[in-house]
């Protein structure tokens, strides 16, 4: 008897716990907020309704608010999260007020008006703006503060504010396009920022940055990739004063192609006085375009989100040339149309690409394994390993011809070909320069000229890259072009591999991009000439 009353309890147990999270999940999909269920919050936090600590329930990433579980659906009807455009005014109001919430301020802040030290009690108290980030004690709330305008803090000149959208959105309805006369209502030196995140790259680090930055911008300006496609995302530049617009890319340098090739569409759609510079977040596993530009060679947490919305607003603009790389199958001229990839970063035949294609393999199979730039780079290690023994790629140089700007190159032994269009190649090392004990011809990535190299294999890569060698450095061009006679070779792009049968792979420039450089975070004893890239 007594097991059957146990069962009974059990089985009401489980059927109150899944019509609770059904009416969780339904408060959610719902909800104006963005509510992120949590059962362990990393910091002491107190609701929001009733007061008490909370042990399991739920936060939004955009505004901020905690609250325990069962006062999730009173404070979901309570409290308004961040509007993202201001609604029900008249005229084009040019600023709105404080947008205040109570308890769970961040550790370390301090009282607008006292300047001493918010949050110390442990308990639901003092107040923060969900806009300026600005903090206040319980006892130094005033009624003027509570209906003073909102600055928008330390970073006024990146957000969007929710009234200038309102403007813009009834200038659309009223068929205007004149949009600069709504900038000044902005600040002077308004440059505002898209943050567009990857969530899959970087152990998932994309999707805990999607919520920071909310806290900090407007949640309008924050897209995951993973919903959204780039493209469509840029198109609220277009609602934006003409280049202004900063977009950080949070991901690796695939993520980053990703975007630029959507960047070019703009330009296709005639929105080229709308294109952005673009700076980067380095989440993925080589990151070589993002150390090139000064972003350094992978981010996991150790610079604080403010910290890099400040380096967002101090980089300088500079230009990347981008690359179409026209790959023709042999005998195919007339029946079969090229393959043609845009390349930002280098291009390559050989031993790398060998390990590229090797790593994608190993991925496509067991891709929950791949969750860790060290576990990628420790599978790209065993790859290396296993070619300095097979040596597939050996006697390219009998397979291939290579012209640099017309003029046939004569080959030595050779395992690889090289064609750098960046400082960095294979995650970290600067693979033109070498050694650095030799005369070469300064390498840059604006100035429409490719840099060409050759390596023996996998074992002078390795040693190339802890600078112990040179590379076969074979010259510099504005066109280059490889044909492979015979056989088939492994080929990337930017990362991408194939395996690819005798064909002519010609690289001409196509366009520049507007990007953003850190001076900062320099990873390597680079020489003056890759500051001024």
């Amino acid at each position: 008897m007594s097991r059957a009353l146990l069962g009974h309890a059990m089985l009401n147990t489980c059927v109150r716990r899944s019509r609770r999270q059904l009416l969780i999940r339904d408060i959610f999909r719902k909800s104006k907020h963005d509510w992120h269920y949590t059962d362990l919050f990393g910091s002491p936090s107190y609701c929001c309704v009733c007061a008490q600590h909370i042990l399991r329930g739920a936060f939004c990433s955009c505004c901020g608010l905690r609250v325990c579980e069962p006062c999730l659906k009173k404070a979901d009807r309570r409290f308004l999260c961040k509007e993202i455009m201001m609604r029900g005014t008249a005229g084009a109001p040019s600023s709105m007020p404080h947008h205040w919430i109570r308890g769970n301020v961040p550790l370390c802040s301090c009282c607008m008006v006292c300047k001493q030290q918010c949050g110390t009690q442990p308990k639901l108290c003092d107040y923060r703006c969900v806009w300026c980030q600005y903090t206040v004690h319980d006892e130094c709330m005033v009624d003027c503060l509570r209906t003073e305008d909102c600055t928008f803090g330390e970073f006024k000149d990146l957000i969007i504010p929710p009234y200038y959208l309102s403007a813009i959105n009834q200038m659309r309805k009223e068929k205007r396009t004149n949009y600069e006369k709504v900038v000044p209502y902005c600040s002077k030196h308004w440059m505002p920022v898209m943050v567009l995140a990857n969530t899959r790259s970087g152990n998932n680090m994309g999707e805990i940055f999607l919520g920071e930055f909310k806290m900090l911008l407007n949640p309008v300006q924050v897209f995951d990739l993973s919903k959204i496609a780039p493209a469509k995302a840029l198109q609220l530049c277009t609602w934006l004063p003409c280049n202004a617009v900063r977009v950080l890319v949070c991901g690796g340098d695939g993520t980053v192609g990703w975007v630029l090739d959507a960047i070019d569409e703009m330009k296709i759609k005639g929105q080229e006085r709308y294109i952005p510079q673009v700076a980067v977040l380095p989440l993925g596993t080589g990151n070589d375009l993002s150390n090139t530009l000064g972003w350094g060679a992978g981010y996991a947490g150790e610079v604080p989100v403010e910290q890099i919305l400040r380096n967002v607003m101090e980089a300088d603009g500079i230009k990347l040339d981008r690359w179409k790389v026209q790959v023709t199958n042999k005998g195919y001229y007339n029946l079969r149309k090229p393959k043609v990839f845009t390349m930002n970063n280098y291009f390559s035949v050989g031993p790398d690409a060998l390990m590229a294609l090797n790593f994608h393999a190993h991925r496509e199979k067991t891709p929950s394994l791949f969750s860790s730039r060290i576990i990628n780079k420790a599978v790209y290690f065993f790859y290396g390993t296993k070619d300095c023994l097979v040596q597939e790629c050996k006697d390219l140089n009998k397979k291939v011809e290579l012209e640099l700007d017309g003029e046939r190159i004569e080959l030595p032994n050779l395992e690889g070909i090289i064609v750098l269009n960046i400082g960095y190649w294979g995650g970290g090392c600067r693979l033109w320069e070498g050694m650095g004990d030799e005369p070469y011809p300064l390498a840059r990535h604006d100035d429409g000229l490719l840099e060409v190299v050759g390596v023996h294999g996998s074992f002078h890569c390795a040693q190339i890259q802890v600078k112990l060698a040179n590379p076969v450095r074979l010259g510099q061009a504005h066109t280059v072009r490889l044909i492979l006679k015979s056989s088939k070779m492994p080929m990337q792009v930017d990362g991408e591999p194939w395996a690819q049968g005798p064909c002519t792979v010609t690289i001409t420039h196509k366009t520049h991009a507007l990007m953003l450089y850190h001076s900062g975070e320099q990873t390597d004893d680079d020489d003056a000439s890759s500051l001024s890239e």
